[in-house]
């Protein structure tokens, strides 16, 4: 996991997580916004693997 990158018109994240039916799984997004960053631009984004439940406490994720 990274911490998110912001910049004057985008936010990119290159390790992040969702959860979806019980299970969490790794993500990468960036998000092109306008320079007022109310409006969405572009959103770009990737599901990773299935993150293994022995290793959510690791991530801080929960049940």
């Amino acid at each position: 996991f990274a911490t998110p990158e912001m910049s004057a018109d985008a936010i990119r994240s290159p390790g992040a997580a969702f959860r979806s039916k019980g299970q969490w799984y790794r993500l990468k997004f960036k998000c092109q916004t306008a320079p007022d960053h109310m409006q969405v631009l572009q959103l770009r984004y990737r599901i990773g693997d299935e993150i293994p439940e022995t290793d959510w406490a690791k991530y801080n994720l929960y049940d």
